[in-house]
C-alpha cells in the first residue's frame, strides 16, 4: 500500500480510502501528458483533417476579403443585420482566421506527434533481430514439413544455414540461431530438453515505412500550401494585342497577395502580346466554325535591362517567368473607338474589350467617356464578328471569324458616377441616371457602325468612330512557392500509401531435427501481422525453394511419411497444413 500522505484525496473519497480504494489526482502534468496523447492519436489526426475540411467551406459560401475587398463591402451594405456578426466571425477572412489557423497548426502537430514515435519504434524494430521461434510451429496459421533423405546426409546445422541464405535471397531478415540456443528454447517453452537448430526470419518492414512515408507527405502538403497561402499570389489581367503588362501592383486587374506577401518581391518582367490567333474548324460540317487551336504570341523580359524573348502562349501551356506562370483563360475581340464630346475634344480613344457571350463570339461592349464635354458619354451594345440581318430585321453574327464587323450601340448622356471615386465594373454601366439619347424605341434609333465609319450624336453631343479591331486576351498569372513541394510531397505521399497498401508484414521460422534413421527433419510456420491473403502462396514458395535447394522434390524419401522433430505438436485443424506425406 502507497504511503497516505502521497495520495491526494479529493471530497467524498474518505469512505473510498478506508476501504483501501484511492485514486491519486492526475496533476497537471499528468493531464498535459493526457491531452498530448489524445492529439496524437491517429483517430484524433483524422477528426482533425475531416474538421478542416468542414472549416474551408464557409470560404466558398462567402465573398472573402483578399480576393475582393469591394464585394464584401457591399455584402456588408446589403446585409446589415447579420453581416457584422459574420464578419467578427471571421467568415470574410476564412483562410487566415484564427479557427481556421488553430485547425490547421493542430492537424500539423497532430501528424508529427504520430510520426515521431512511430518513426523511433519503427527504427528499433528494424535493427531488432527477428522473434524468437516458437516452441510448436505447428499452431502458425500456415505450417508444413519437408523430410530430406539419409543419403543427402544434410546436417541439421547445415539445413538451417541454407534455409537463410533461401529466405535471405527472398527478401527476408534472418536470424540463425544455434542448437543449444534452440533447446533452451524449447525448453523454457515446456517442449522438451532436446535442443533444434532454427532460423527466425520477418520481412515487409517496408509497409510500416510507406505508411510513415504517406505521413510524411501529408506533413509536407501541408507545409507546401501553408507556404504557398502565406507568400504566393495571383492576378489577373486582360491585354489587347500591342500592350504591355508589367508585373506591379497597378498592371494587374485584380491582384490577390497571399498572408504575408510583401509587394516588393514582385519580380520586374514584362510581357507584350504581339499577336492572337484562333484558328477554326472550316472542314468538318458537323462542328464548323469550332475553335481548334488558341495562339498567342509573346515578347517577354526577365527585366528592364534583359534581353527580350519571343514566346508562345496557349491553352494548358502556360509561359513561366520571374517565377510566375501565366495562364491563358479567355480571349475575345476589342473594338477600336474613338469618341468625342460636344466640343469636338477626343474623349476616349483605345481598344475596347467586349465579353463574348456564344459560340460566334457575339460580344457585349461597355464604352464610358468621363472626360467628354459639356456632358459625360456612355455606351451600351453589341459587336459582331460577321454580321447578318435575320428576317426579323435583327443582326445577329454567323461565324466567330471577323468577316463583316458591326458595332450596334444605345448611347447616354449624363453623370458615369466615376468623380466620385467609388469603384465600378468596367464591364457594365449602370444608367439609372442616365439620359438616353439613341435606342431602338428612340427617334434617333440606333447607332450601327461598320468598320471606319462614324455617328453623330444628336443635339451637337458629340460622336463616335469604329476605328479599326483587335483580339484581347485574359491572363491569369499565379505565383504559388508552394507548389512544388507539395507535387512532390503529394507523390511521395501517394508512394507510401501503396506500398503500405501492396506489401505485408510476415514472419517466419525453420526449424531442423535429425531422425533416429539418418532423415533430417525440417518444419515451418509462416504468420503475418494483419490480414494477408497471400499467405498461404509464401508459405508454398518457400516450401518448394527449399526443396529445390535440397533436391528434395520428387524424390521417393521426400514423399515418405517420418516424424517431425521432437517438440513439434501435431497439425491443428485450424491451420494450413503443407506436408510431405
Amino acid at each position: 500500500m502507497s504511503d497516505p500522505k502521497n495520495l491526494q484525496r479529493e471530497p467524498g473519497q474518505d469512505e473510498k480510502a478506508r476501504d483501501g480504494v484511492v485514486l491519486p489526482s492526475l496533476g497537471v502534468l499528468g493531464m498535459l501528458r493526457w491531452a498530448w496523447t489524445q492529439l496524437t492519436s491517429m483517430k484524433t489526426a483524422l477528426f482533425l483533417l475531416l474538421l478542416l475540411a468542414v472549416a474551408a467551406v464557409p470560404g466558398s459560401l462567402f465573398p472573402q476579403r483578399p480576393a475582393n475587398p469591394a464585394v464584401v463591402t457591399q455584402y456588408l451594405k446589403d446585409h446589415p443585420d447579420y453581416g457584422p456578426v459574420l464578419d467578427a466571425l471571421q467568415m470574410f477572412d476564412v483562410y487566415s482566421s484564427v479557427w481556421f489557423s488553430a485547425v490547421y497548426l493542430l492537424l500539423f502537430i497532430s501528424l508529427i506527434g504520430c510520426i515521431i514515435p512511430r518513426a523511433r519504434a519503427h527504427w528499433k524494430a528494424w535493427r531488432s533481430k527477428p522473434p524468437r521461434t516458437p516452441a510448436r510451429l505447428s499452431r502458425l496459421p500456415v505450417y508444413g514439413t519437408l523430410v530430406v533423405p539419409a543419403e543427402k546426409a544434410l546436417d541439421p546445422e547445415d539445413a538451417v544455414r541454407e534455409a537463410a541464405a533461401v529466405l535471405a535471397r527472398r527478401g527476408y531478415r534472418v536470424d540463425v540461431r544455434p542448437a543449444a540456443e534452440g533447446g533452451a528454447e524449447a525448453a523454457g517453452s515446456g517442449a522438451g530438453s532436446r535442443g533444434f537448430p532454427s532460423v527466425g526470419a520477418e520481412k515487409g518492414y517496408l509497409k510500416e515505412l510507406g505508411n510513415l512515408c504517406f505521413h510524411t507527405g501529408l506533413v509536407g502538403v501541408l507545409v507546401s500550401v501553408a507556404v504557398g497561402g502565406l507568400f504566393g499570389y495571383s492576378g489577373q489581367r486582360t491585354l489587347v494585342e500591342g500592350e504591355t503588362f508589367v508585373n506591379t501592383l497597378v498592371g494587374y486587374d485584380t491582384f490577390t497577395p497571399g498572408t504575408n506577401f510583401n509587394s516588393g518581391w514582385l519580380e520586374p518582367y514584362s510581357l507584350q502580346l504581339d499577336k492572337f490567333e484562333v484558328r477554326y474548324d472550316r472542314e468538318s460540317e458537323r462542328q464548323f466554325g469550332q475553335p481548334l487551336d488558341f495562339t498567342g504570341y509573346l515578347t517577354t523580359k526577365d527585366g528592364p535591362d534583359a534581353e527580350a524573348r519571343q514566346r508562345i502562349l496557349k491553352v494548358n501551356d502556360p509561359v513561366t517567368i520571374g517565377g510566375t506562370s501565366v495562364y491563358l483563360v479567355g480571349n475575345g475581340y476589342a473594338p477600336v473607338v474613338t469618341v468625342r464630346g460636344g466640343d469636338g475634344s477626343i474623349a476616349f480613344q483605345g481598344p475596347v474589350p467586349s465579353i463574348p457571350t456564344d459560340a460566334v463570339y457575339t460580344s457585349t461592349v461597355v464604352i464610358k467617356a468621363p472626360d467628354a464635354r459639356p456632358k459625360q458619354l456612355g455606351f451600351v451594345g453589341f459587336f459582331l464578328p460577321t454580321s447578318v440581318e435575320g428576317q426579323d430585321g435583327v443582326s445577329y453574327s454567323a461565324d466567330p471569324d471577323p468577316l463583316n464587323v458591326q458595332l450596334n450601340l444605345n448611347s447616354y448622356v449624363g453623370d458615369l458616377g466615376l468623380d466620385a471615386g467609388t469603384p465600378q465594373n468596367v464591364y457594365a454601366l449602370d444608367v439609372g441616371k442616365l439620359t438616353q439619347v439613341n435606342g431602338r424605341d428612340k427617334p434617333a434609333g440606333g447607332i450601327v457602325l461598320g468598320a471606319g465609319e462614324t455617328y453623330k450624336l444628336p443635339d451637337g453631343q458629340g460622336s463616335i468612330s469604329f476605328d479599326g479591331l483587335k483580339r484581347f486576351v485574359a491572363l491569369d498569372i499565379h505565383h504559388n512557392p508552394g507548389q512544388v513541394g507539395a507535387l512532390v510531397f503529394a507523390l511521395f505521399s501517394l508512394a507510401g500509401l501503396v506500398v503500405s497498401l501492396f506489401l505485408s508484414r510476415r514472419r517466419l521460422w525453420i526449424r531442423a531435427g535429425r531422425h533416429e534413421d539418418g532423415r533430417t527433419m525440417v518444419e515451418y510456420g509462416v504468420l503475418a501481422r494483419g490480414e494477408d491473403h497471400g499467405l498461404d502462396a509464401e508459405g508454398r514458395a518457400v516450401r518448394e525453394a527449399l526443396a529445390e535447394a535440397w533436391g528434395t522434390t520428387g524424390s521417393p524419401a521426400a514423399q515418405s511419411a517420418g516424424p517431425a522433430p521432437a517438440g513439434a505438436a501435431p497439425s491443428s485443424t485450424t491451420n494450413t497444413t503443407q506436408k510431405d506425406t
